[in-house]
C-alpha cells in the first residue's frame, strides 16, 4: 500500500523518488553495458570478473537489479574507469535512450580496434580515419570538428 499522508492521500513525492532511483539504476545499468562493450567484454567475462553469474551481470546492465557500492567499485575497477564515470550524464533532463546505430558502430569500431594486437595495424587504421575525417571536413566545412587530445600516446 502506498504511503500516504495525514488526510489519507498517497504521496506523490513518494514515487518519484522511487522512478528516480529506478532511472539511476538503469542508467547506471546502461554505462556498464556502454563501457564493456567498448572494451570488448562479453557479459560472461564480466561476470566472471565481479564473481557474479550471467544473470546478475544482466540484471545489473538492465536496471532491473540495484548494484551495491562495494560491487560498484569491483565493477569500476574491473572496467578501469572511476566509480563517478557510471553517473555522468544522469542529471540530465530527458531519459537516456536506447543506443542509436552509429553509437552501436562506434562502440564495436572501438572494441575491434582495441582486439587489433598489432600497434602498425592499429596506427595505419588510426592514420586511414583521420584521413577519411579530414576529407570529410573539407567536404563540408560547416561542420563541427571535435578532436579530443591524444592520451593513449
Amino acid at each position: 500500500m502506498p504511503a500516504s499522508t495525514e488526510t489519507g492521500s498517497p504521496r506523490p513525492a513518494a514515487a518519484k523518488v522511487g522512478q528516480r532511483a529506478n532511472a539511476a539504476d538503469r542508467h547506471v545499468g546502461a554505462r556498464i553495458r556502454e563501457r564493456r562493450v567498448m572494451m570488448g567484454l562479453s557479459q560472461q567475462q564480466l561476470a566472471r570478473m565481479i564473481g557474479v553469474t550471467y544473470q546478475q551481470a544482466h540484471k545489473y546492465e538492465r536496471g532491473l537489479n540495484r548494484i551495491s557500492a562495494g560491487r560498484l567499485f569491483e565493477i569500476a575497477q574491473v572496467l578501469n574507469v572511476a566509480v563517478s564515470w557510471f553517473f555522468e550524464g544522469l542529471n540530465d533532463e530527458h531519459e537516456p535512450s536506447e543506443i542509436s546505430p552509429r553509437q552501436r558502430m562506434c562502440l564495436e569500431l572501438a572494441r575491434n580496434f582495441a582486439l587489433i594486437d598489432n600497434e602498425k595495424h592499429q596506427e595505419a587504421l588510426s592514420q586511414m580515419a583521420r584521413a577519411l575525417a579530414a576529407q570529410s571536413m573539407a567536404a563540408h566545412p560547416d561542420r563541427e570538428l571535435v578532436v579530443e587530445a591524444e592520451e593513449r600516446h
